[in-house]
């Protein structure tokens, strides 16, 4: 890599870590090509993506990005997962580390919080944003769908009374 291919790779990683809510490190050792393509294609349906990264450049980006914390986790053939959905890339990532055990989660940071590998287990059984808002779109709809039952209720008891009464004679 040039000198100049090396400042744009940290300047876009750096963008990377500042931008997303979610950044999970993993090492990805003897995952194929087509095993690796798969995850992106994975991520990348969920707004998410995944890179596979130099650690020397990538330390200098966290660095830059306020993330020197990170350091440790950047050893061997690392390779970073990122979303701007706080739990969408670990949810992918754990569960495809699951079938590919070659796939291994180092750490992570969330909200410029570094994180373990218990940790990014438990972020990943959380809902996601689009969960969350979906549950809660749903809290505020049902008041509104009780209130428009009890108003009809009357009416369609009067209408079902007048329809035997009519029955009737």
């Amino acid at each position: 890599m040039l000198r100049s291919e090396k400042r744009d790779f940290v300047v876009g990683l750096e963008e990377v870590y500042r931008q997303s809510n979610s950044v999970i490190i993993t090492h990805y050792h003897g995952l194929t090509v087509k095993q690796v393509t798969s995850l992106r294609k994975t991520l990348k349906a969920s707004g998410a993506g995944f890179k596979i990264v130099k650690n020397t450049l990538s330390k200098i980006a966290a660095v830059n990005a306020g993330l020197s914390d990170i350091e440790h986790f950047l050893s061997g053939p690392t390779a970073i997962a990122y979303s701007a959905d706080p739990v969408e890339a670990a949810k992918i990532v754990v569960d495809f580390a699951k079938t590919n055990e070659k796939l291994k989660i180092v750490g992570g940071i969330v909200d410029n919080q570094i994180l373990d590998i218990k940790s990014i287990h438990q972020l990943a059984k959380l809902p996601s944003l689009n969960e969350l808002r979906g549950q809660i779109i749903g809290v505020l709809q049902a008041p509104a769908s009780k209130i428009a039952r009890v108003l009809q209720a009357p009416a369609a008891t009067l209408a079902r009374v007048f329809q035997a009464y009519a029955d009737k004679n």
